[in-house]
């Protein structure tokens, strides 16, 4: 695929990662790194103070570097800002990581030597993924962890080839690549950028995508179970007051359960349900509207020219900027997982009201049996620990930070710390819908197994094809595991994803 004509979707940055992806640079983007290289050049030559190119960084940027000094400084730059720790990203990570900053760069906006970019694109393209530690950035571009991968680049550091670490200097000579020598800028052009959220977040983004997708066909299904009235989602109510998403959550559930019995007349067994519910497209909404929210800043990021000091060849300039500084990832995956934790309360009050006599019309604890058995009672101390490790996981990141560089850094978004907030949540959200499923089916199975939709229908059909119904007690933690893969089975969602009727669901764009 060619890059730097067109904006990259973050599907796109998806289907690029798998092993065995080529790119190359489009003419034109060829054309505009040339043009911004020209002016590094002059200006390299000159004697105007320009930060990262004569100048020291952060707390240093006073200090002038001599003529005769910047190429080392370049190195040296690098070297002194690998400051990662921590157990490194997957390769898979690493890969979109330098894919990011490889479609960055086409922009223009760095000034980077051409032959190093050429370089990257060659790494790439060879299957050379530069390990980066998992943590060491504050959000106010990724430049500690972004050094990791410029270190690969003039041969120091690891990377993984075909899923194994080496040395960098090592896979470099295997392929034919020698490691780039680094010009004026070329370093900070490497390091200051947010590569590294911009390839995390698209892999996050796209997991929760499945994730969403499928809480949503499981909610349906509990509501089958439940006998929930399904006029809520009439779209005359929710054009009454059109929240964000709302309409196109409504949409979403009346497509789910077009042609279940609870359409007949009579089936429903209330007019109005419980919360939990009752409000699936008001809590949905927002859950969709937020989703798009972070893919939008996250594509924005990737297909910037973000870099600082930005080159803008066609005023012939060089000059200062902040944007590095991505506080809109940061409080739109803040504002994510705290919509996640909506969701979970939700489906964990759904499974346990599944299981109340009184509010479901079906056997306590859906147990058959009766009497002392305890059915699927036990797991809703599952499903609050769950929803606890959701909720907690919803703290803002964004909030604080600690002034750094003799405080001349005195604000940092904390980027890369919302994104792992937001996919440690995945796990136990993946597991209350898990549970929710399992519980659901059941129900289904105690109502006399009625008339499901054809979304629902799959569903339930693939639980049970693994999973029997609950005759008597037996161990649940593992049925609830089995659910949790079916749930993640990639033919079982794209057969959900279609039964919502709408392609642009928790969409990557």
């Amino acid at each position: 695929m060619q890059l730097g004509s067109t904006t990259v979707s973050l599907g796109t940055i998806l289907s690029l990662v798998e092993p065995g992806s080529q790119i190359a640079l489009d003419p034109a983007a060829v054309a505009r790194v040339a043009a911004a290289r020209a002016v590094v050049d002059r200006y390299a030559a000159g004697d105007e103070p320009i930060y990262g190119l004569n100048t020291g960084l952060g707390g240093n940027v006073g200090y002038r570097i001599p003529p005769e000094e910047i190429e080392a400084f370049q190195v040296k730059m690098v070297r002194g800002r690998c400051i990662g720790v921590g157990e490194a990203f997957p390769e898979r990570a690493g890969r979109a990581m330098l894919l990011c900053r490889i479609i960055g760069m086409a922009q223009g906006g760095s000034g980077i030597t051409p032959a190093v970019l050429d370089l990257m694109v060659s790494m790439f393209n060879a299957g050379i993924t530069p390990v980066v530690p998992g943590r060491g950035s504050i959000g106010g571009g990724d430049l500690g962890l972004c050094a990791h991968i410029g270190a690969t680049l003039i041969g120091l550091g690891e990377v993984y080839v075909q899923g194994r670490r080496q040395p960098a200097g090592e896979a470099l000579r295997a392929a034919g690549l020698a490691p780039a020598r680094l010009g004026p800028k070329d370093g900070l052009a490497i390091l200051n950028a947010s590569a590294v959220s911009c390839g995390y977040a698209s892999l996050v983004l796209a997991e929760l995508s499945d994730v969403l997708v499928a809480s949503m066909a499981v909610a349906a299904l509990a509501g089958e179970g439940y006998g929930a009235n399904p006029r809520i989602f009439d779209a005359r109510l929710a054009a009454a007051r059109p929240a964000r998403g709302q309409e196109a959550a409504a949409g979403a559930f009346r497509a789910a359960l077009s042609g279940s019995y609870l359409h007949d007349a009579g089936a429903a067994r209330s007019i109005q349900d419980a919360l939990c519910f009752r409000v699936l497209s008001q809590i949905y909404g927002p859950a969709l509207a937020s989703f798009e929210t972070a893919v939008g800043s996250v594509r924005t990021e990737i297909n910037a020219a973000a870099d600082n000091p930005l080159v803008m060849a066609d005023d012939d300039l060089i000059l200062s900027t902040a944007n590095f500084h991505t506080p809109d990832i940061a409080l739109s995956f803040d504002t994510m997982a705290i919509v996640n934790t909506q969701l979970a309360t939700a489906s964990a009050y759904r499974t346990i009201k599944m299981m109340n006599a009184q509010l479901s019309g079906l056997p306590k604890y859906l147990s058959p049996l009766g009497g002392a058995s305890n059915g699927y009672n036990s797991m809703q101390k599952t499903v609050s620990a769950l929803q606890g490790e959701v909720r907690l996981k919803a703290f803002p990141a964004s909030t604080d930070s600690i002034p750094v560089s003799e405080s001349v850094e005195d604000h940092a978004p904390q980027t890369p710390l919302t994104i792992r907030k937001l996919e440690e949540q995945i796990l136990p959200l993946r597991l209350i819908f898990a549970i929710e499923a399992l519980v659901a089916t059941q129900a289904v199975d105690l109502r006399g197994t009625p008339r499901l939709a054809p979304t629902t229908g799959a569903l339930y059909e693939a639980i049970r094809a693994e999973i029997p119904m609950l005759e008597d007690d037996r161990e649940n933690g593992p049925d609830a595991d089995r659910v949790d893969a079916i749930l993640h089975d990639a033919p079982l969602l794209r057969t959900l994803r279609a039964g919502l009727a709408d392609e642009t669901l928790f969409s990557l764009g």
